[in-house]
């Protein structure tokens, strides 16, 4: 059962690598940001994809789909 606390680690990711991001790029570190923030995008789609996955997987069970 999804609840919403994938939300609030969503949101904390967001803000940790925002947070990050702004220190590197005050520090001259763009590329290195760049990096930080794709390494935040992949961690928060891995998570929203298997939210997917179990989406998909309920309403197959719903529907006796397979």
């Amino acid at each position: 059962m999804m609840d919403i606390s994938i939300i609030f680690k969503i949101a904390a990711v967001g803000i940790i690598v925002t947070i990050i991001c702004q220190i590197l790029k005050k520090s001259d570190r763009d590329d290195i940001a760049t990096i930080v923030s794709l390494v935040g995008l992949i961690i928060v789609l891995t998570a929203v994809i298997a939210m997917i996955s179990d989406l998909f997987g309920q309403v197959r069970e719903l529907f006796n789909l397979f």
